[in-house]
């Protein structure tokens, strides 16, 4: 019965965005419908974890087929803190959009397609063979195709032609590389394939696969190759903005962590060391992308691949302290990503500008929106005590530990990059002399500024309760170091 829990996460969006398609016309009643849905996966995912953490790793096998035959879903204590944190994010930006977005956008099937969005999301997460991942990748992928261009800029087609393009090329070397892959060995469940590879040593051909491996999920994680990320990212109306920011590249980079730790991590100085001149690449690009721009979503945009390239550091280090710092950083970025991209679109809406130059002195008329903005760059550029700190610590000391003097000063800069980005946009935006007086300021709409809110007690509650998550992220990044332990749970039973 437990595990039949399992599915939840990604059936239930599926089951009430396919409702909501039929109340289209009903704006306020699908966005109530879709937030109840989102606080009950929520609360599905937060049961799991603590079910995890007491027994173990929990499986779902689909109509009774027992792995390595049938499809399933598996719930390890990392995939379970990213669905629960995906789960949590997605309310609070669907409460954004609810208090915010236009008639016209709740009318365009905005609602389900990020319930679709966040099944596909999960079911990501959750998914225990490569197929399945391929499925569930297309499931957001299509969610988010619709979701971009939803609005109505020939800016957002343009680059919605652009990432539809990457995407299905992307999608394609994806389907490649699942080809060769069970050519090679035969099966493509991921314990399977990992207690198979372990088996058979990791030859040059496996090596050759899992760069294409690589590749794929780091166009769908924005390493490295992330030319199509900042445009994507800064043309969609705000909500899906924020969205795409706190949650898109992270399935990419759960594929990557996945993979890399549980199959391919027999030839660690071909892959790893991969992996880590892309991470340090990328937190160059981000950090010189995000104080060249004077545009504030372009900012925000560079600021999620530099946080991507923080991330793959830790997988490129590869020590349980890397990887806990790793995880640590994901649920923070989701967190912290999500709530800077809100921001932004409230400092948008009220100035009717996304251009530094358009705004000054917005302190004066809305000092609550400026400080949740200074809260927000603190914990992006990781200072204590909030959610950023704790992961970039951990990523550092192993960085140091094990001897990675470049990655740890490239990671190091780029969060003096980060800061930087944000203190201009904090300095030109909030201070100076404010462009317009008390009586022409346009009211902020009421509770607009509420899911910012929460997202900031987010923020310091993540950096202030570090120590009671700390067995569930240890635990997480445990499964992680030794494969040994997901294969036994999944193929324990049957050997």
């Amino acid at each position: 019965m437990m595990n039949n829990l399992l599915v939840l996460p990604m059936l239930l969006p599926i089951i009430v965005g396919v409702l909501l398609i039929f109340l289209r016309t009903y704006g306020r009643i699908q966005a109530w419908i879709s937030l109840i849905a989102m606080a009950l996966t929520a609360s599905i995912s937060g049961f799991l974890l603590q079910q995890v953490q007491m027994d173990g790793i929990i499986r779902l096998d689909f109509g009774g087929w027992e792995p390595p035959f049938g499809i399933l879903f598996v719930a390890d204590s990392f995939a379970v803190l990213l669905v629960l944190t995906s789960s949590i994010v997605t309310a609070i930006c669907l409460s954004y959009a609810l208090i915010s977005t236009s008639k016209e956008l709740q009318t365009m099937y905005f609602y389900p397609t990020v319930l679709f969005l966040i099944a596909g999301v999960n079911g990501s997460f959750l998914t225990g063979d490569l197929f399945n991942l391929f499925v569930c990748f297309e499931v957001m992928l299509l969610s988010s195709y619709v979701l971009l261009t939803l609005g109505n800029s020939k800016r957002q087609l343009r680059e919605a032609i652009k990432y539809v393009s990457i995407n299905i090329v992307s999608s394609w070397f994806f389907l490649v590389a699942l080809a060769f892959l069970y050519g090679a060995v035969g099966t493509l469940n991921m314990a399977h394939l990992a207690d198979r590879v372990a088996e058979v040593g990791q030859t040059p051909l496996l090596t050759t696969i899992s760069i294409v491996f690589l590749v794929v999920f780091s166009l769908k994680a924005g390493l490295l190759l992330y030319f199509w990320l900042p445009g994507s990212y800064s043309s969609p109306p705000i909500v899906t903005s924020a969205l795409f920011g706190a949650l898109l590249t992270k399935v990419g980079i759960y594929a990557l962590f996945r993979v890399f730790s549980l199959i391919f991590h027999h030839q660690p100085e071909i892959t790893h060391t991969i992996i880590g001149i892309m991470a340090a690449l990328t937190l160059i690009g981000g950090s010189l992308g995000a104080i060249s721009f004077n545009d504030l979503r372009s900012i925000a945009a560079y600021n999620v691949v530099v946080a991507v390239g923080f991330i793959l550091v830790g997988l490129a280090i590869a020590t349980p302290a890397a990887i806990e710092g790793s995880i640590y950083y994901i649920i923070h970025d989701m967190v912290a990503k999500a709530l800077l991209f809100l921001l932004i679109g409230t400092m948008i809406t009220l100035s009717g500008t996304s251009k530094m130059a358009g705004m000054s002195g917005l302190m004066k008329n809305y000092p609550l929106l400026g400080w949740s903005f200074f809260i927000a760059m603190l914990s992006l550029a990781g200072i204590p005590p909030l959610s950023g700190f704790i992961g970039k610590v951990l990523i550092s000391s192993a960085a140091i530990d094990n001897g990675s003097y470049v990655l740890l000063a490239l990671s190091l800069l780029s969060s003096i990059f980060v800061l930087y980005s944000l203190l201009r946009v904090f300095k030109n935006c909030f201070w100076g002399e404010t462009i317009v007086s008390k009586e022409e300021q346009l009211p902020l709409r009421r509770g607009v500024l509420i899911p910012c809110l929460v997202l900031v007690g987010l923020t310091i509650l993540i950096g202030l309760g570090t120590e009671s998550m700390s067995p569930y992220v240890s635990g997480a990044a445990e499964t992680l170091v030794n494969p040994s332990i997901y294969i036994d749970a999944i193929l324990g039973k049957i050997q």
